[in-house]
């Protein structure tokens, strides 16, 4: 299909909304900054314009009659997946707009929102699509949707080996200091694989103690053992036709070293208490924080199993090696917790992300995931300021600011939204007057309003009649 984009605009964009006030401020708004934009009332309209024209992001309302954002957010994942698909919502629906995110938009946008913050959204959108190979899926949409997040260079490169080694059969060895992850990654990597519909089962190997990790991985009969009251059937035969994730297998025990190796190169098991061998088909994945080739110079780690396992090695980078997806991954987890626990917290403050930005993070993403959740219930504002962070992200001699009354913050918050409501108002306002040539009467009648009333909005927003 031909395109049918403007001489020199900067992408074509459908913004589809039942609100009339909406489209035409978008439409003022992302015209001015030299975009294509079409608007339509419903769901079902834009979908009929999208099947005519080509369009580079599609603004979609979340709540609207007859058809949703979301059904139509699925309509353009299944049939268009090249378009980037940005929500519009109310506060009360922002964890919708999450759940719309993991089902693949682009992003998210709140009303009422200032025409910088459109712009913004837009033009992070637009920058994203910029750097996609054409004809390929946006790099990292899978893995953004399975809660993984990141832009860097090493991130791609993760995501690279992951694509490539998901659909395989091969076993993977995921490394990685705590909490950068592994977990993640390796449902990722199931859920890409040729083994999807089967069973997912992840067992923390080191965290299970030494009498019971044989019946855990292998299961055991009813009486095998003092208190095994009822039969288990164990990690291997519960992921059966799936992928067993075998986490921190560098803690494992000799004799349970030994056992694994047993289970990985004859793909049977015996359960504890049992004669019977039992063929298994799994699909296994490994992960681990220890330096396993250390651990082999030092013989408490057996070789071969070492080899079994890393026969695809993917290396997780910590947090502080890739401190460019810090502002990313800390906007992911402030919009997660703040649908989670209903808070109307929408961003950071510059001094607060300059904070985080600045932190080490010894504790990788698990430990900035918690500190969003953290300061997320301590900040009173819509924004998080310095002073909900904890105080060992600060340093030494960084306090954060004053904390307001209560009072104060009702006013603020108060203020911000009749400011983001008022730009709106007004462009609404003059974009109706320009269409009629300044003519009041006929502006009025243009967008449904009394002569009277749309005079009155004219005096509040200090728009003067050319007339």
């Amino acid at each position: 299909m031909a395109s049918n984009r403007k001489q020199g605009a900067r992408g074509r964009i459908l913004v589809i909304d039942d609100e009339e006030i909406v489209l035409r401020s978008c439409r003022v708004v992302l015209q001015q900054e030299g975009y294509d934009v079409e608007t339509r009332r419903s769901g079902q309209e834009g979908l009929d314009l999208l099947r005519d024209r080509p369009f580079d992001i599609v603004l979609c309302d979340l709540k609207m009659p007859r058809m949703s954002g979301l059904e139509v957010l699925r309509y353009i994942q299944e049939n268009s997946p090249r378009i980037s698909v940005v929500i519009i919502t109310g506060y009360a629906t922002v964890a919708s707009a999450v759940e719309a995110l993991k089902g693949g938009a682009a992003d998210y946008i709140t009303k009422p929102f200032s025409p910088e913050q459109l712009a913004a959204a837009v033009e992070s959108v637009m920058s994203r699509r910029r750097e996609e190979p054409a004809g390929e899926e946006p790099p990292g949409t899978f893995y953004t949707s399975h809660g993984i997040v990141g832009e860097s260079a090493k991130m791609q490169e993760v995501f690279r080996l992951v694509s490539r080694v998901a659909a395989s059969a091969t076993t993977v060895l995921l490394r990685g200091e705590s909490g950068t992850g592994k977990n993640l990654i390796a449902r990722a990597i199931h859920a890409g694989s040729l083994r999807a519909d089967g069973p997912m089962v992840a067992l923390d190997s080191g965290a299970i103690p030494e009498t019971l990790i044989e019946s855990e991985l292998f299961g055991h009969t009813r009486g095998a053992f003092t208190g095994a009251e009822t039969p288990k059937a164990g990690a291997f035969r519960t992921a059966h036709g799936g992928t067993l994730f075998l986490d921190e297998v560098g803690n494992l025990s000799a004799p349970a070293q030994s056992k694994l190796l047993r289970a990985i190169e004859e793909k049977q098991i015996k359960p504890l208490g049992s004669d019977r061998v039992e063929k298994v088909d799994v699909r296994l994945i490994a992960a681990t924080s220890c330096d396993l080739e250390k651990m082999v110079k030092e013989g408490r780690y057996r070789e071969d199993l070492f080899w079994r396992l890393s026969v695809f090695v993917v290396p997780l980078p910590p947090l502080r090696e890739r401190m460019e997806d810090v502002p990313l991954l800390a906007t992911h987890f402030l919009r997660k917790y703040a649908a989670d626990i209903g808070r109307k917290v929408r961003r950071f403050s510059s001094e607060a992300m300059s904070a985080l930005v600045g932190y080490p993070w010894p504790g990788n993403v698990r430990e900035l995931e918690n500190a969003v959740l953290r300061s997320l219930h301590m900040c009173e504002g819509a924004a998080i300021e310095t002073g909900d962070l904890p105080e060992r992200i600060l340093g030494p001699g960084r306090e954060g600011p004053a904390p307001r009354t209560s009072r104060e913050l009702k006013q603020a918050k108060k203020e911000a939204r009749e400011r983001s409501v008022g730009e709106i108002e007004r462009m609404f306002v003059i974009d109706a007057l320009e269409r009629s040539g300044w003519n009041v009467t006929k502006a009025a009648e243009d967008v449904g309003m009394a002569r009277q009333n749309f005079q009155a909005m004219m005096r509040k927003h200090g728009v003067i009649s050319r007339d």
